[in-house]
């Protein structure tokens, strides 16, 4: 359990970062975080099941529909954008150990989703070449089969901005996007587990939201997570801000709205985003990650996830270890990193040990998980653009908090 003096210090941080009365603590020309939620999940011991430790919000969160003055925010509704891809990562292995899904077998790939068999090279110069490999569901899980994202790959976001009209990510046309390298040939952050997503759905048949909440969700005893909120769920959704380049944040519209104005998402094009998609709240979300530290076993129902939670899981390929000036930004100096199935491994100058999981999503949420020292936790925020200096700083404070005191719990 958190000492009384770290429970204390972490609501003090989580305040500071929101400005509530301590007075603002952020750069001089950044405005505090309207609120941030911070959950703790830990065990004392091998033997102890991982439970909630913590869980805290401060500052003045409103919500979409605008309906409440008084929102208790590590209780609402968070888009939680890439925390999705664990999810859709860990009904890809269940898959798999069943025998179901292959992690090699691009035949399997293809015949399922004959698109990746037909699917197209972007060259530099904006043309459409042959694509020289095959993608494999590994390929898929470790962003390695070539897709990108267009808020981070110039040249897709070119040939993207001139398809008219444009397509909206509910509809399956979206996800049509040519490859930006050719399979298995590097690292790029992309579209990759959506189309894992997608050979989730064709293999079982199943909507990627009815495959989660009957074999993920249920077995977790997790509530509050849907890639459509509707009724009590949609009410709780929190409305987004965006950090001008002066500092001042702003009220938005939600990055993610499709989702929130479906009228029938039962339509056969209507897509679940496998990478994206879900909505939920960050106290559901921290059962996925005491499940992982208690060895794939929820630790409400008992019963088993996939074996793969059991073990630490290596970088898939060698030259995927990059040193940390790339995607996290807390590895000490030099220190390698590298990707698992769906998630960042790294160490940290905060205390974690070396083979931690770690993630984020695009609307400044991160998650770690911590399997030797038995912590994982959650800070969550729906701001824009994604890595907010004043969210990353609460991260880092919030992670030496937890292991300051005796370096694991």
């Amino acid at each position: 359990m958190l000492s009384h003096d770290t429970t204390a210090k972490l609501r003090s941080l989580v305040e500071q970062a929101c400005g509530v009365n301590t007075g603002t603590t952020t750069e001089k020309h950044l405005k505090p975080l309207s609120f941030a939620s911070v959950v703790i999940v830990s065990k004392e011991s091998k033997s102890d099941r991982p439970e909630e430790v913590f869980a805290y919000a401060a500052g003045r969160p409103k919500l979409l529909s605008g309906n409440a003055t008084d929102v208790d925010a590590k209780n609402s509704i968070y888009w939680m954008a890439s925390f999705t891809k664990l999810v859709t990562a860990i009904a890809c292995m269940q898959l798999v150990e069943q025998g179901k899904l292959a992690l090699d077998d691009a035949d399997q790939v293809e015949r399922l989703c004959p698109e990746l068999r037909d699917v197209k090279y972007l060259a530099d110069d904006g043309t459409l070449e042959q694509k020289s490999g095959r993608i494999t569901l590994r390929m898929l899980l470790t962003h390695t089969a070539g897709f990108g994202y267009t808020f981070t790959n110039e040249k897709l976001r070119d040939w993207v901005g001139n398809r008219n009209p444009p397509i909206s990510p509910a509809r399956q046309q979206f996800w049509n996007q040519p490859l930006v390298n050719q399979p298995g040939a590097k690292f790029e952050y992309g579209i990759s587990l959506d189309w894992a997503g997608f050979l989730v759905e064709r293999v079982t048949g199943t909507r990627l939201d009815e495959y989660m909440q009957r074999y993920i969700f249920e077995p977790l005893d997790i509530k509050d997570m849907s890639f459509f909120p509707d009724g009590d769920m949609k009410s709780r959704v929190l409305a987004m801000e965006q950090r001008l380049p002066d500092g001042h944040l702003k009220a938005r519209g939600h990055a993610w709205k499709y989702a929130l104005h479906v009228q029938d998402h039962n339509k056969p094009d209507t897509v679940r985003s496998g990478g994206a998609g879900l909505f939920g709240s960050p106290r559901e979300y921290a059962k996925i990650l005491a499940m992982l530290l208690n060895n794939g076993v929820s630790t409400t129902t008992g019963k088993q996830n996939p074996n793969y939670a059991r073990q630490y899981v290596p970088a898939a390929e060698p030259e995927l270890v990059y040193p940390s000036d790339g995607y996290y930004g807390l590895a000490p100096p030099q220190m390698p990193q590298g990707w698992g199935l769906s998630f960042m491994i790294s160490p940290s100058v905060t205390g974690r040990s070396d083979n931690t999981a770690h993630w984020s999503g695009m609307s400044n949420m991160f998650w770690w998980c911590d399997r030797e020292k038995g912590v994982a936790g959650i800070v969550a925020s729906q701001v824009l653009p994604f890595a907010d200096p004043e969210v990353g700083k609460l991260w880092a404070k919030v992670e030496a908090a937890v292991y300051e005191k005796t370096g694991k719990l």
